[in-house]
């Protein structure tokens, strides 16, 4: 009996070998009809025998390509159109797309076989790829996701890559970045005036540069990189003094799994993380010391070759471990157009590996780590951008900019919340225009005008992305205070919009309801119902605004005067330098003194206590410190963090009282107990705190679920006292996972509560 039906499939399924694969497997089923990318998916009609029609969408859903991700399958019957055979359409123009964007793809096996064949066309060509594998997110410039619409259209197919792109039978069957040799494009390096062409050429002066101790800015995938060899430390301090990055600690890409097995512990979940289809940078703990790699830290970022220019470069002798950094100088985006990464690289790189394809638009590594809840993303970019992490109950375009800091933008269409890659600290103008870009890029790609747009931004008034947002002719605008964002984004991403949860927020900064610095909350609510501010961190003071979140002596000062009996911390074993005397001078006499409840800031107000008094050099460093601290001692008592509720008489908000848990760590510390263990009890007094206001209400406001998010939450120590603590507890506990803890999933908590706000 003749079928006849309609399949719209939706997902990433634009860029990943699906229409190929649907014609592959509609002829081997002898139907006839034809398959195309469509604004929000593959649109596909098929007629034949209803067996046939059955056993092919059956196989649709069940072997689909390894890189797509099916979320919805519609069939609707169709009428019979008489066509004789299955063919792959052009793909129409369409006036709102809303397809879920493939990010870029790791070089597959058989591509990699292939480079190393040297009886293969493509032997030893860096910019081999197919259907399962290669550039997506990184090249291209519109959607539909067709060659013409990527930056490979400069490149016109050769006789024998036109053939395989219209060979149903060949893995490269509409391979939109299909490549060889001879149609190019190519790698060359430039070095001391001198430019060496040809791939293999290029690539082997490379490494030959890379062995020699020399730094190589190298174009990959989503930008440029900084490469020297890992296991020479004179390199690598010089690429430190050369791009002002004092101590933060620098990524290494790695010949093999092996190599990374000898360098850092590798449970198979991280081995599993370093492996995936992602190939992000996985932090494990570090078996052997790199000087200059990552000082003062027990921890090394690795991450695998996924490119095949990377595999090249170590095939032609580059050292097997490479520090493998974002091209730029301290606070400024990542270098990815050639007359910038010139400009801004000379000085810095001794030779330039250049490729010809341009890049669409800057994609860092994406940061990950294992956790016990499932991975954790820390930066999330390349290989997980900009796929829709959540489904949001709104039919209006939504723009969340999230905050200054760690910045990704959300833009939702058709309720689909898409998450740009990692655009970063908003200080300075590079970063900040490559913000605006993103925004551009974006509203460009889904073809969604400003003037539709709901645009969402943190409630801080000074902040700089809230400051450019209300600078966008939007329809309206909304803010959304930080922490509640911080909740929220953990719902979004589980998809329980609705569910009545204690939230914890903890992190370093955040504009409050009170214009006070808030960083210690507790929140009990819903996303689509609101989060009440029901307890937080006791307020100290913070002296000298963000001058405290830079020095952790000058962060204690506000904290340490609430105690009764202050110690001379000038003296040993404290030793706090002068700053710490003039920082009491500034609170005594209120100026520039701010009121706060952020938990950040009690961490460095620890680490200060137990050593770290010198200014820090990146973001949370004090914080990082004070956990590899932690990690020298085993389990120890936690220190008395006393939860006193707003029930009852008091009639208010619930509060954590900080000053016994550092009157325990001063007096530890003055009877000369080892500082690891003082740390580790401290961590202890954090997850106590945590448990004992949640459980509390969780009874008290029926709740099921903790929700845990913000920057503290980083912290995998922490994170594991908590579990620990929650074993075997009635609630349960939520983190986040598609999105940062951080600022970078900020964006996404923004967008969810946007979608309930009242329509203007």
């Amino acid at each position: 009996m003749a079928n006849a039906c309609s399949v719209r499939v939706r997902g990433v399924v634009q860029g990943v070998g699906f229409r190929p694969f649907v014609y592959r497997i509609a002829r081997e089923n002898s139907l006839a009809g034809w398959v195309l990318n469509a604004g929000d998916g593959v649109e596909i009609h098929v007629e034949g025998s209803e067996g046939s029609v059955d056993l092919f969408l059956r196989e649709l859903f069940a072997d689909a390509p390894a890189a797509s991700s099916i979320t919805a399958i519609d069939v609707a019957p169709a009428e019979h159109t008489g066509a004789q055979d299955f063919s792959i359409r052009a793909s129409p123009s369409v006036a709102s797309p809303t397809t879920r964007i493939s990010p870029d793809l790791p070089v597959c096996p058989r591509c990699l076989a292939e480079l190393a064949d040297p009886g293969d066309p493509r032997f030893g060509y860096p910019y081999i790829n197919c259907t399962d594998c290669g550039p997506r997110y990184s090249i291209i410039e519109k959607l539909p996701y067709d060659r013409a619409n990527t930056t490979m259209a400069a490149w016109p197919m050769d006789e024998r890559c036109a053939e395989e792109y219209a060979d149903a039978t060949s893995r490269r069957f509409h391979a939109q970045p299909i490549a060889c040799p001879t149609c190019g494009p190519h790698y060359l390096l430039e070095t001391g005036g001198e430019v060496v062409r040809g791939d293999a050429r290029a690539i082997e002066r490379a490494a030959a540069l890379l062995r020699d101790g020399e730094i190589v800015a190298i174009k990959g995938l989503g930008g440029y990189h900084l490469a020297c060899d890992a296991r020479r430390g004179s390199a690598v301090q010089a690429l430190r003094e050369r791009k002002f990055r004092k101590e933060k600690p620098f990524a290494l890409m790695v010949r093999s799994l092996e190599v990374a097995r000898e360098l850092a512990d590798l449970s198979p979940n991280a081995e599993l993380l370093l492996t995936s289809q992602a190939r992000p940078i996985v932090l494990a703990r570090a078996r052997v010391t790199l000087p200059g790699v990552a000082p003062d830290n027990g921890e090394l970022g690795l991450m695998l070759p996924y490119t095949p220019l990377h595999h090249m470069l170590f095939s032609a002798g580059a050292p097997e471990a490479l520090v493998m950094t974002s091209a730029n100088r301290s606070s400024e985006p990542i270098a990815y157009e050639d007359d910038d990464a010139r400009e801004h690289l000379t000085g810095i790189a001794d030779a330039f590996l250049v490729g010809e394809r341009p890049i669409a638009r800057r994609v860092e590594d994406s940061v990950a780590r294992v956790g016990l809840w499932g991975p954790v993303i820390l930066r999330r970019s390349r290989g997980y951008a900009p796929g829709a992490v959540a489904a949001l109950p709104t039919s209006r375009p939504l723009l969340a900019v999230g905050a200054d800091l760690k910045n990704a933008i959300t833009l939702v269409v058709d309720g689909q919340a898409f998450v740009s890659q990692h655009i970063g600290d908003l200080e300075s103008w590079d970063a900040l225009r490559a913000w605006q870009e993103t925004i551009r890029d974006l509203l460009s790609m889904y073809q969604v005008r400003a003037d539709e747009l709901l645009v969402v931004h943190d409630a801080h008034p000074e902040y700089r992305s809230t400051a450019h947002a209300n600078e966008l002719g939007a329809r309206a605008h909304l803010a959304v205070q930080h922490h509640r964002a911080h909740i929220a984004s953990v719902l979004a991403e589980h998809a329980l919009l609705e569910e009545r949860v204690v939230g914890v927020s903890f992190d370093g900064t955040g504009y409050g309801d009170d214009a006070t610095i808030w960083g210690g909350e507790v929140f009990v609510g819903s996303v689509a119902g609101g989060f009440e501010r029901v307890a937080h961190l006791r307020q100290a003071d913070l002296v000298g605004g963000d001058a405290a979140a830079r020095h952790p002596v000058q962060a204690a000062a506000g904290f340490l005067r609430q105690l009764h009996v202050l110690p001379a911390l000038t003296s040993p074993p404290f030793d706090f330098p002068r700053r710490f005397g003039q920082a009491l001078r500034l609170h005594e006499s209120r100026t520039r003194t701010f009121r706060t409840t952020s938990v950040g800031r009690l961490f460095d107000t620890a680490a200060a206590l137990l050593g770290f008094t010198r200014p820090i050099t990146f973001e949370g460093q004090a914080a990082i410190w004070l956990e590899q601290l932690a990690r020298e001692s085993g389990p120890v008592a936690a220190y008395p963090f006393p939860f006193v509720d707003g029930e009852g008489e008091r009639q208010g908000e619930g509060e954590l009282d900080f000053r016994p848990l550092l009157v325990h760590v001063i007096e530890d510390r003055r009877r000369g107990r080892p500082v690891s263990e003082i740390a580790r009890g401290f961590h202890s007094a954090i997850a106590a705190a945590v448990r004992d206001v949640a459980q509390h209400l969780c009874e008290s406001r029926d709740a099921r679920w903790v929700v845990l998010s913000g920057g503290v939450f980083q912290n995998a120590l922490l994170l594991e006292e908590i579990a620990a603590l929650f074993e075997h507890a009635s609630v349960r506990v939520l983190t986040n996972h598609a999105v940062p803890p951080n600022d970078g999933g900020i964006s996404l908590g923004q967008a969810a509560l946007a979608a309930f706000a009242p329509a203007d």
